[in-house]
């Protein structure tokens, strides 16, 4: 006879009792895991999640009160969980995943670790760090009514990274206010200006500096006093974007000093936020006039794909702050404006206003016609969908709990139910790539790019850091000598960044090697001289290996998009070459669990179609849904997802 510890046969009560669960992140679907992981029996767990609470939070992830506004996500988590559960075992840490400290020891430490990020970033470090401690991974994901679960062994899985994804979409308030660090982080916050200049003002759509950021110092004494005085004035008279727009006329050379000068003189004072990243440089309205106001690119071409230059953009700032108000004030008092891409003088106010931050924050600017392309819509975040989620995710962890592996599947949760009424659609687990660079035995890809004009800086941030994901990359080139081109010990090799890749001898099949000792990852990386590589194209990563490479590396799937945090690859005008039409997303109608990658359209098995990824942050797999013509799972942690046209 089986004995039964509640629901769970005893050796599996046992099992759940004893592991030690490591859980990365405690927003939207952090917080119904935690609950079910205390209530399932889980009495080890150990939680990490960088951010603070939010107002916009409180509608979806319960753990939180009003009262905790400000305070850790992973600390109030922990507290409110052992309401629940007081003999529960759990520590909470306010940190990044990403912070050395949590290395691959640190990973070992536990049988299972579970994903519910909001960024592909972290999603890419935690999937290296499992397979490198070779610990189960569970990672997870919503976008609005959509869901998705996958469970990720190493050797027998595919990784997080075996197949491309589109560009992460999802950001949080405190990286669009404090610290961008892509294009389109600048972007979104040049939409957020416009509707709290001139439409209909947002509380979560703020976009002067946010004092609550997780990255600063935290103190809970600190932040319960914040959170408290947020519900109170005093003696300071709070005045909205709006109205101090208004108070000052609309006057653009205010405006611009501001929110490129004061603002950002400001967040210079969050000395924290800038001790491991290149801190904003303000910009001044008098010294720009002083400079030359000629494009600083020549561009041959249409109007709208060129780049202007800082002075350029200023004035098109101003203008634009011009002619959005004579609009204002032809609706009359209390008039909006609604943002539109097909309004020039909109689209020429975010043009500018992205671009000025672009180059506030070291980033390249981009022309209007990318920025246009990358504008977006907003898709809510749904409670429902995260406590679906957060189920599949106990269930699967019980399976590997249990040694049942092979019943471990990934699971797609739909808006709708498909004609056979599902609603949970579960495919069977794909074996790991050949090709993949993260999980294959010897990882090894190409790259075409101009070794006379790319830098050595650039393949560091924009190649390994961005592409591929690194966190600290050290590269020496095969060349011989051992020539270290690139260290993670700072100072080490900073002349080199300035230098040409052609200036260290590199060449048409000249082979890198490639170390993260954080993330106990080599990476081998071929390269192929092309000086005819499209216009705006800083590289490209091929399938084939270059003609003169010493050793052909085996056949690489055609631009692996890594999903990094950081990375221009969100614009039209980059690297990225897998067109979102040619997602790894299937629409699947059988009676049979299909496998979660790509499949061919065939045979009498049922109906099979592509499905656009509106989101990023999956396990790439096939989605059975036959009413949606887009969006696929990304996860949600706490802000809005932003679903790029």
């Amino acid at each position: 006879m089986v004995q039964l510890v509640g629901s769970l046969r005893k050796e599996l009560a046992d099992s759940v009792s004893a592991c030690r669960v490591l859980v990365v992140g405690a927003g939207g679907i952090g917080c119904e895991l935690l609950k079910n992981l205390v209530l399932t029996g889980f009495k080890n767990i150990e939680v990490i999640d960088l951010d603070t609470i939010d107002v916009s939070n409180l509608n979806r992830q319960f753990l939180f009160q009003k009262k905790h506004v400000g305070k850790s996500k992973a600390q109030v988590a922990k507290e409110s969980v052992l309401q629940f559960c007081p003999t529960a075992n759990i520590k909470a840490y306010h940190d990044s995943i990403m912070n050395p400290d949590y290395n691959v020891e640190f990973f070992r430490s536990f049988m299972l670790v579970m994903n519910a990020l909001d960024n592909g970033a972290a999603r890419n470090h935690v999937n290296r760090m499992c397979l490198a401690a070779d610990i189960p991974l569970i990672e997870s994901g919503t976008a609005g009514y959509l869901g998705q679960v996958t469970v990720i062994k190493k050797g027998l899985t595919e990784c997080y990274e075996c197949q491309p994804k589109p560009t992460q979409k999802t950001f949080p308030g405190c990286t669009i206010r404090n610290t961008p660090s892509e294009p389109i982080h600048c972007i979104v916050w040049a939409k957020y200006l416009f509707n709290q200049l001139y439409g209909e003002e947002d509380a979560d759509q703020e976009v002067s500096p946010d004092t609550a950021d997780p990255e600063l110092s935290w103190n809970p004494a600190d932040t319960e006093a914040r959170a408290t005085a947020s519900d109170q004035d005093g003696d300071i008279k709070r005045v909205s974007t709006k109205d101090w727009a208004r108070s000052t006329g609309y006057d653009p050379v205010k405006l611009f000093n501001k929110l490129f000068k004061d603002d950002i003189q400001y967040l210079l004072t969050m000395d924290k936020l800038w001790k491991k990243r290149k801190a904003p440089v303000p910009l001044v309205w008098s010294e720009i006039q002083k400079m030359a106001c000629p494009q600083e690119v020549a561009v041959t071409g249409l109007k709208d794909q060129q780049v202007l230059g800082v002075a350029g953009y200023s004035q098109l700032f101003s203008s634009s702050v011009d002619t959005l108000r004579s609009m204002l004030s032809e609706k009359g008092d209390g008039a909006e404006l609604v943002w539109d891409k097909d309004d020039p003088a909109a689209m020429d106010f975010v043009t500018a206003a992205a671009n000025l931050r672009m180059h506030i924050f070291s980033m390249n600017m981009k022309s209007r016609f990318d920025i246009k392309s990358m504008a977006g819509n907003i898709i809510p975040a749904i409670a429902t969908t995260n406590a679906v989620i957060a189920g599949l995710i106990v269930l699967e962890a019980l399976k590997l709990l249990s040694g049942d592996l092979e019943q471990c599947r990934t699971i797609f949760l739909n808006k709708q139910p498909n004609p056979r009424k599902k609603l949970l659609v579960p495919c069977a687990l794909d074996p790991p790539s050949a090709n993949c660079y993260v999980c294959a035995s010897k990882p090894e890809v190409t790259v075409k790019l101009n070794v006379n004009k790319t830098l050595v800086l650039a393949l560091q941030d924009k190649i390994l850091k961005e592409k591929f994901g690194m966190v600290a990359p050290d590269v020496q080139i095969e060349d011989g000598k051992g020539t270290i081109l690139i260290s993670s010990e700072e100072g080490e090799t900073e002349a080199n960044n300035s230098k040409f890749l052609s200036d260290f001898g590199i060449r048409n099949g000249s082979r890198l090697q490639v170390d993260d000792f954080l993330q106990d990852y080599t990476l081998l990386v071929n390269l192929i001289h092309c000086e005819d590589l499209e216009k705006d194209v800083e590289f490209e990563v091929v399938g084939d290996a270059p003609d003169k490479a010493p050793t052909p590396p085996r056949t690489q799937e055609e631009s692996n998009s890594v999903a990094n945090g950081n990375k221009d690859s969100a614009e039209p005008s980059t690297s990225s070459k897998v067109p979102v039409e040619q997602d790894d997303v299937l629409i699947v109608d059988s009676d049979e669990e299909p496998s979660s990658s790509s499949m061919d359209v065939s045979g009498d098995s049922g109906l099979k179609r592509k499905l656009h990824d509106a989101e990023t942050g999956e396990a790439s797999a096939k989605r059975q849904r036959l009413d949606q013509p887009a969006a696929a799972a990304k996860n949600d942690e706490d802000d809005d997802i932003i679903a790029l046209d």
